[in-house]
């Protein structure tokens, strides 16, 4: 079995790939993430996750196969990134307020000669904001470095009245697609203590 990276260094991530039973180790594939320009979401999440994937394989031994995932909140097909500050938070939080938006997640896998990625579609609903939980969410510290300002399996749970979609998928990682893509690279799920040891 080949050994398998994440190329992540979200926790979240982490934790949905043990929760599968995979082995894999982290490492570190920064890349640009600006969007190009007129470039449509699908797209944006696909490419940023096969980045990803093949930045890691430069400093991995050669039978290694490297997962890459990106995530992107969208709104009426506007990106809404990591909010910078504050003020951006509470903006997009506004605008998520009482309204349907879609979570795209790509996942992307790649070794030396060969790479695949999925993306994953999924429609959340917030219910209306009241006065005031946009700024306490805020003061919390979670959406500091969440994509669209919030995490769903945080502390904003309870902004969400409907999900259409993969759960997972809006944590960061479409479980049902990863285990997928991870057969097709001859890595299983469930594997057993003796296979865990990288």
């Amino acid at each position: 079995m080949p050994p398998l990276y994440l190329a992540s260094g979200s926790p979240r991530r982490r934790e949905l790939l043990t929760q599968i039973g995979v082995a894999f180790a982290t490492l570190d594939a920064t890349i640009d993430e600006t969007p190009l320009p007129s470039e449509p979401a699908h797209a944006y999440v696909a490419r940023l996750a096969l980045a990803k994937a093949h930045a890691g394989l430069a400093g991995v031994e050669a039978s290694a196969v490297v997962l890459g995932a990106d995530t992107a909140v969208v709104l009426e097909g506007r990106i809404l990134g990591k909010p910078a500050d504050r003020d951006d938070a509470l903006a997009m939080l506004a605008a998520l307020s009482g309204r349907e938006h879609q979570v795209l997640t790509a996942v992307a896998l790649a070794t030396q000669g060969r790479a695949d990625v999925r993306v994953v579609s999924s429609g959340v609903t917030f219910r209306p904001l009241l006065p005031g939980e946009a700024d306490a969410y805020w003061a919390s510290g979670e959406p500091r470095d969440k994509a669209g300002s919030y995490g769903i399996q945080g502390l904003a749970a309870v902004f969400v009245s409907h999900l259409h979609g993969s759960y997972s998928a809006v944590v960061g990682l479409p479980l049902c697609e990863t285990a997928e893509l991870l057969a097709n690279f001859g890595i299983p799920c469930w594997q057993r203590p003796s296979e865990m040891d990288l």
